[in-house]
């Protein structure tokens, strides 16, 4: 039995390490998320319900996605730094390094997603008119960011400028129409008072 534990390389025991990170998210994909159930890709914002001030964290950096990324990554870098004949210990650092890089952005990526869904089920209504704050400057012609708060909750959506021209970050807008998944906005230009522009401006 010793000799067969002394046979095992590093490079073997990376790319399983790998191989078990992929498959547990390849199940996850499938299957979805059968282990927790505040991951927040499937949960949206119910009109009256969670506006009215319940706040949604969205997806934890402990979520079996991220995870399984951090542990494919781990083991797939850990395996390139074993073949390129790096010791085990810089072989698990340049994994670790990785793991964590990979893992951070499936995070940052599905926290997006989150807040894209979690702003699906509101109507029309409760967007127009709305004040927001720009968190992705808006190009030229182009698409950004700006965030919303309606009640208790913070929504962001992509936007672009009704009348085609830049918003730099950090500018409040009015929210006048919505195409498809995009606000159409424009620059606020004499602020008026209220407690959601307040916080807004304060974030």
């Amino acid at each position: 039995m010793s000799e067969l534990f002394s046979s095992v390389t590093p490079l073997a025991v990376f790319l399983g390490i790998a191989a078990v990170g992929l498959l547990f998210l390849a199940i996850t994909l499938i299957l979805g998320d059968l282990f927790e159930h505040d991951v927040g890709f499937d949960h949206g914002v119910e009109v009256g319900h969670d506006l009215g001030g319940h706040d949604h964290a969205g997806p934890s950096y402990l979520n079996t996605r991220v995870i399984s990324v951090f542990v494919t990554a781990f083991g797939g870098f850990g395996a390139i730094g074993a073949y390129l004949g790096f010791g085990v210990l810089p072989s698990s650092l340049f994994g670790l390094v990785g793991g964590f890089a990979l893992g951070w952005v499936v995070y940052v990526f599905a926290r997006f997603l989150y807040s894209q869904q979690a702003s699906s089920d509101l109507t029309l209504s409760d967007l127009l008119g709305q004040t927001a704050k720009v968190t992705v400057t808006i190009p030229r012609g182009g698409l950004g960011q700006v965030r919303c708060v309606i009640g208790e909750s913070q929504i962001e959506k992509i936007a672009c400028s009704s009348d085609g021209s830049e918003i730099p970050f950090n500018t409040m807008v009015r929210i006048e129409d919505i195409q498809a998944d995009a606000v159409i906005v424009r620059k606020v230009e004499s602020m008026e008072g209220g407690s959601a522009v307040d916080r807004l401006l304060n974030q």
